[in-house]
């Protein structure tokens, strides 16, 4: 997968997995990791679908419906892939925090919903529930947090709301936080992101 790394200066700290949004790339979410830790190191990475050009991270089949088979596909693929990276650029495996805005937060989620191990934790900005069918893995002390807006057209709250619930009781401690905004990706929520990071 098409992707940036960059080597933080404290191998102590987790790596960033950075994943954009529809029609977004590798480099979008750069700023934002290196304001949340600029001492962790940062794997960010390009979906490998396009969508009349844009990239995305798995196929849909319109706004909101998802391509499901699709989904479980391109969620193995970044699975696999973070294995590779780490391989490849040195980074341990194990200390993988995924950061992800819209389309980039869902397959995150989904991660979370197929592996127990895949990931540290998240933080998940306007996430939609991937998979309402899933049996959830143990997810027991796996940090995530969730940031939404109360006027998100495109996300509506109850995604926000089932997917707490649904990752809380497969023992995810979850943060779920409000923005009185709509489906863009906003400072108070980056700095509200980095204030639960920082207490990990």
């Amino acid at each position: 997968m098409k992707h940036i790394f960059q080597q933080g200066t404290n191998p102590a700290k987790p790596t960033f997995l950075m994943l954009h949004g529809t029609g977004g790339n590798e480099t979008d979410l750069l700023a934002i990791a290196a304001h949340i830790d600029p001492e962790a190191s940062v794997l960010s990475v390009r979906g490998n679908v396009s969508e009349n050009g844009m990239p995305r991270f798995f196929k849909r089949l319109s706004e909101g419906v998802f391509d499901m088979e699709d989904l479980k596909l391109r969620t193995e693929e970044l699975h696999e892939f973070i294995g590779q990276a780490a391989a490849e650029h040195g980074f341990d495996r194990k200390n993988v925090i995924a950061v992800g805005y819209s389309n980039g937060a869902n397959i995150a989620a989904n991660l979370l919903f197929t592996y127990s191990d895949s990931l540290k934790g998240a933080s998940l900005h306007h996430p939609m529930v991937p998979n309402r069918e899933a049996d959830l893995p143990d997810l027991t002390g796996i940090p995530v947090f969730i940031a939404a807006g109360t006027n998100d057209p495109i996300c509506p709250a109850e995604e926000s709301t089932d997917l707490e619930k649904l990752l809380k009781a497969a023992g995810a401690k979850v943060d779920l936080h409000w923005e009185d905004f709509g489906h863009q990706l906003t400072m108070p929520e980056v700095e509200a992101a980095k204030a639960w990071y920082d207490k990990l």
